[in-house]
């Protein structure tokens, strides 16, 4: 690592519920430093308008600038670079003058639905996956594109953005495709990091809508001087292209040693798998509906997407709203103390996709499984919970299986890191030690790729972990209970999807 002073990268962090701009102060002195703390919070609110369920993507970019603004009055100077990281497979349309052509789609719009069907008929699902592999998500960017091909919307585009590379293109007028968020579209072969130019042929899906490919750590361009002036920063202030897809930088930002471990990255979805050096593109592989994104300095994410805390979350939401409502943390509490496993269901059901009344979703699940029906927040939180410990086991287990490696330890990263109980749960149910931390593993990733770009720090993804590891104190579950129990509840679980 070279010899630097601290320099302040801020780090714009978009996720499903929330926006953050964190900084992070990066040295490489000695054995090197590296701080994080957060400038900015803003919700990010969703917005249904004439039957169709939006991003209200000018609302986050006002909260991009207001928390670029307070990262320079924070630390009394620009900060040294900007890295974007959000949410991955929705994108804004622009037209041949660069402005935006409605608010983007949110990925859990009706639009999508049979859409995956109809792509079928074309390419099949064994070739799309051969070609891409990418695990079948009803809302990948190939069937919003595919359903939207008579749209007057998608006639008069004439550059599609990412959401990532929207946000950067507003802040520094040069438009970009960043690979590892583009490597969720379904149209990139992961084996040449290149479009997969005959799935999107055959399909109609014109790849010129899309800007040129680029990797994290390549440079995005500089403030705009309109945004200069609305943040009141001083330039130049470089943007650098990181791991647009947030979990692209949370993996980065996983506090391992060595290859043997893998990885959650909790949130609003769970993605668990493991770090890995080229695709896995098998036909049991395309069956275990497992996906291969394109990580930081080459790797392939090889992981399964599994509901995650979107479950409690709108469970919390239903309870507010009829009343019931309770602080998050005192129902963990009760949720605690609940026997564990007398109610299950699969995480990774179809069903759960769609906003709306969660508590009875989650109980007619439960009634499909044949177990226990939970009554009321305490134990449908317990069974959210079981639930999630279950489908992390289940593709733990999946991609050791089909990887052909194995690991010793599960490191939790993200927001569910904070979250004790299911860390615990986690543990017990895959039988290995659990290490919970950072929770802003997302904007640590977005810095760390931003500063090795700037020359503060130096190395690979074994070097930045180990800097990452020094900054952090993550807390470690070992498993505990009774292991059989947890594979009675697998079983229970493995017969439903069989019969669905």
């Amino acid at each position: 690592m070279s010899l630097t002073e601290p320099l302040p990268f801020a780090a714009v962090d978009l996720g499903a519920s929330s926006g953050r701009v964190m900084v992070g102060h990066v040295s490489g002195r000695g054995s090197g430093t590296l701080r994080l703390e957060e400038i900015h919070r803003f919700p990010n609110r969703p917005v249904r308008a004439a039957g169709t369920l939006h991003w209200d993507i000018l609302s986050l970019y006002a909260g991009v600038l207001d928390g670029l603004r307070a990262a320079g009055a924070a630390t009394g100077r620009a900060p040294a670079g900007v890295g974007i990281d959000t949410w991955a497979v929705d994108f804004g349309l622009l037209d041949a003058d660069g402005s935006l052509l409605g608010n983007p789609v949110h990925y859990r719009d009706a639009r999508t639905d049979g859409e995956a069907a109809r792509v079928s008929a074309v390419v099949p699902p064994d070739d799309l996956y051969a070609a891409t592999g990418l695990q079948y998500l009803p809302f990948n960017t190939l069937y919003q594109l595919t359903a939207a091909r008579e749209s007057a919307t998608l006639a008069a585009a004439r550059r599609l953005l990412l959401i990532p590379d929207l946000i950067a293109y507003w802040l520094t007028g040069e438009a970009g495709t960043e690979i590892t968020n583009a490597s969720t579209t379904q149209l990139i072969d992961p084996r040449t990091r290149d479009w997969a130019t005959p799935v999107a042929n055959a399909l109609g899906v014109d790849l010129t809508l899309f800007a040129p490919l680029r990797g994290p750590g390549a440079p995005a361009g500089q403030l705009l001087p309109d945004v200069l002036a609305e943040t009141g920063l001083t330039g130049p202030v470089p943007v650098t292209a990181v791991g647009s897809h947030d979990t692209a930088s949370a993996v980065a930002a996983v506090p391992a040693s060595g290859e043997r471990f893998a990885y959650v990255a909790t949130g609003t979805w769970s993605l668990a798998g493991l770090e890995l050096d080229a695709p896995v593109l098998t036909e049991e592989s395309r069956l275990a509906n497992f996906t291969n994104e394109l990580g930081v300095d080459g790797t392939v994410r090889y992981l399964r997407n599994i509901m995650g805390l979107w479950l409690l979350q709108e469970c919390l939401r239903a309870w507010e709203a009829d009343g019931t409502g309770r602080p998050l943390d005192r129902l963990l509490r009760e949720a605690a103390d609940v026997p564990g496993l007398r109610a299950v269901v699969d995480a990774d059901d179809p069903a759960f996709i769609a906003p709306g009344d969660m508590p009875r979703r989650i109980a007619d699940a439960c009634r499909r499984v044949g177990g226990r029906v939970p009554r009321g927040p305490a134990e449908i939180t317990r069974c959210v919970l079981d639930s999630l410990a279950l489908a992390h086991r289940r593709a733990v287990e999946d991609a050791q299986r089909l990887s052909g490696r194995t690991v010793d330890t599960v490191h939790v990263v993200g927001g569910g890191a904070h979250n004790e109980l299911l860390c615990r749960l986690t543990a017990d149910a895959c039988g290995l030690p659990v290490v919970a931390g950072p929770a802003e593993a997302a904007a640590f990733g977005n810095v760390l790729v931003q500063a090795r770009a700037a020359g503060a720090v130096r190395g690979d993804l074994t070097d930045l972990r180990a800097l990452l590891r020094g900054a952090l104190e993550p807390r470690r579950y070992e498993p505990s209970g009774d292991r059989k129990a947890w594979d009675r509840a697998a079983e229970l679980l493995a017969g439903e999807r069989a019969a669905r």
